[in-house]
């Protein structure tokens, strides 16, 4: 008997819910300030074949590529004996997207003898090795020196941890106990995945053909929600910040007959710098634009993914040959992907769009010798820009755009943990771009180290060229970054690069605001007192 409407249902919002409680499950056990306080993990369900059939409303780069990398995972796993109580982790992002921080850890889950699907979760790790503390710096040549690469390997094997496999991980990173804390986390999230999907079958059966219907259900709709997609080619491109240039990003989106192709053709390509993009990155910035601008309402499932078809050619910046380094293409160039594609969409759909966004998701990664504990610490976040503005309303002051979706790392938890003491967290007035409908803040980030020195990579975009304007609208501000050294004397940062601090040194981060939207003279004077009022904007001096 085919599956009804009801029982559909139930299991769609079900395994939705699942994962969202995976997602709750892994913040509040693990170690790092970077899961427990910013969320930077996302859960996910999958059925035998490797199928979406869920996820959480986690992060947008993790999720898109989750999904793609899943599919590599299984292929490698073909041989595996997969068991009851096996667990599996990799983080080599040319198998499983992203970049080697992002760590995947896959439960196979069985019912009655019969492997049901996988229970997933992936977790961006403060430390996985390499050059730097945080493993994410510009200096690396290859994907060797960004860290430990872990192809797929068992992690627990009937429920018993695989000790060597352990051992590799967490004698590769800088800070072994935080590391293992967090596998622990992602551990427990999976066993929850698992653990519910075996209770739904307890209720319902085998739900098989209960996902089949729902991936075709979701595939209808989301058929018709790309039908909106106006007919014709739209192109745009839009540029990454290298230290002797730019690189070219170049898209063309159109309709097909049963759903949307996203060609990266003519991308610049791959360079000797990790803004290189893993396939799996390139789909999930694709991915996220289309489904923010033409379905934003529909679960997100197999149904959904089967009608985005991306392409982009080999050895291209979004389409890299192995080993070329990627650590910060998953943060960065992520966000241009999202960027470019919908700068393509506002061609086509004209008042449905907004402006660009900060454009970055504003890395700072630190890390050195503890004064109080003599041991290693680490430590990593992104911080958040403008918002670009939308038709009929202002961007969003101080969030994170996009790609990331993360929380922000309460000043109180960093002071707790790390040897920092923090100046200003405020928003950057006057960084929204000017329009009718004025973008986003920035924010204003800085602290003062507390140890002996500290080396920090800092990692952004939007220095040079600002996030654009739409529809007569005026960029947002540059971000801009320096350090202010104990005896008072500043050094402007570039946009990407490691510096080292000392004692008392104070690091300064001003990330871009969003552009604006529309012409600026017709923004109402009782929007822009209240910007003056709130001391986002400053007074225009009279003509």
């Amino acid at each position: 008997m085919p599956a009804d409407p009801v029982t559909v249902e139930v299991v769609r919002n079900a395994l939705i819910y699942t994962a969202e409680e995976m997602g709750v499950a892994l913040r509040n056990s693990a170690y790092s300030p970077n899961i427990k306080e910013r969320m930077d993990h996302s859960c996910a369900l999958f059925d035998a074949a490797g199928r979406l059939l869920a996820q959480a409303e986690h992060i947008p780069t993790h999720l898109g590529s989750l999904a793609w990398g899943i599919k590599n995972l299984i292929a490698h796993l073909q041989e595996a004996d997969l068991q009851p109580g096996d667990v599996w982790v990799a983080n080599d992002p040319y198998l499983t997207g992203t970049h080697l921080n992002d760590v995947t850890v896959l439960e196979p889950v069985f019912w009655q003898g019969r492997l049901l699907g996988y229970s997933a979760t992936k977790a961006h790790h403060v430390d996985v090795g390499g050059r730097v503390p945080g493993s994410l710096s510009m200096e690396a040549a290859d994907l060797f020196e960004e860290g430990v690469v872990v192809p797929p390997l068992p992690l627990v094997r009937r429920d018993k941890p695989v000790e060597d496999t352990w051992r590799l991980i967490l004698s590769a990173v800088r800070t072994p106990e935080m590391t293992a804390g967090d596998l622990r986390a992602q551990l427990a999230a999976c066993a929850l995945g698992r653990q519910r999907m075996q209770d739904l079958c307890a209720r319902h059966g085998r739900l098989e053909d209960v996902w089949e219907r729902m991936i075709a259900q979701d595939a209808a709709l989301a058929r018709r929600r790309w039908s909106a997609l106006p007919p014709g080619v739209f192109q745009a491109e839009d540029c990454l910040e290298l230290p002797e240039g730019l690189a070219w990003l170049r898209v063309t989106v159109a309709r097909t007959d049963d759903g949307v192709a996203v060609d990266f053709a003519g991308t610049d390509p791959q360079v000797r710098y990790p803004l290189n993009a893993v396939f799996g990155v390139t789909v999930a910035g694709a991915v996220y634009a289309l489904k923010a601008a033409l379905a934003p309402d529909l679960p997100m499932s197999e149904g959904v993914l089967q009608g985005i078809r991306v392409s982009a050619p080999p050895g291209c910046l979004l389409n890299p040959r192995r080993p070329a380094p990627v650590a910060v293409g998953n943060t960065e160039t992520s966000q241009r992907v999202a960027d470019v594609v919908l700068r393509a969409l506002a061609r086509a759909l004209p008042g449905r769009i907004p402006a660009a966004g900060c454009g970055s998701m504003n890395n700072v990664a630190m890390g050195g010798v503890h004064p109080q504990t003599g041991r290693p610490w680490a430590f990593y976040e992104t911080i958040g820009g403008g918002m670009g503005a939308r038709p009929g309303r202002d961007g969003v002051d101080g969030v994170h755009v996009h790609m990331t979706n993360t929380m922000n790392t309460p000043i109180e938890a960093a002071e707790r943990e790390l040897p920092v003491l923090f100046r200003r967290y405020e928003f950057r007035p006057g960084s929204g771009g000017a329009g009718r409908w004025r973008g986003g803040c920035g924010i204003v980030r800085a602290w003062t180290l507390r140890a002996e020195r500290a080396t920090v990579s800092v990692l952004t975009e939007r220095t040079v060229v600002p996030p654009w304007g739409l529809a007569g609208g005026q960029p947002g501000a540059v971000g801009r970054h320096l350090v202010i050294r104990a005896d008072g004397t500043e050094e402007v940062l570039p946009g990407k690069g490691t510096v080292e601090l000392r004692r008392g040194d104070t690091l300064v981060i001003q990330t871009p605001g969003g552009g604006g939207y529309g012409d600026p003279a017709e923004r109402s004077p009782e929007l822009v007192e209240r910007d003056v009022a709130d001391g986002l904007v400053e007074r225009s001096p009279p003509r």
